[in-house]
């Protein structure tokens, strides 16, 4: 990954919600919230599945659904095979950042 493709924190969040969730915008919103309490705005997620897509990390598809949505269409993202290549190098990057430490990392916010 060269330094014009590297993830930021949230990206990276977006990106991984995406692939957990069905991929559209109020999916992955919920997906993060559930993960990590944060109540991210719907038109941030928007915003960085855009930016997400001009990387080339995920690919966006319209899903032309039925009746319950009224027939509207709406916009499904998945993760490209850049994409997933991206979240895996990323977690090698944290693996390699937490090993050795001298505190359990799934402890978090207990006392050390």
């Amino acid at each position: 990954m060269g330094k014009g493709n590297h993830l930021g924190e949230f990206e990276e969040i977006v990106l991984l919600a995406a692939a957990r969730s069905e991929g559209h915008g109020a999916a992955i919103h919920a997906e993060i919230l559930t993960a990590t309490g944060r109540d991210v705005s719907i038109p941030s997620v928007y915003v960085t599945l855009t930016r997400l897509q001009k990387k080339g990390l995920v690919k966006a598809r319209v899903d032309h659904a039925g009746h319950e949505r009224g027939g509207r269409p709406r916009k499904i993202f998945d993760p490209s095979p850049a994409g997933i290549r991206a979240l895996q190098a990323a977690r090698v990057v944290h693996a390699r950042l937490w090993d050795g430490l001298d505190f359990d990392p799934l402890r978090a916010g207990e006392d050390a």
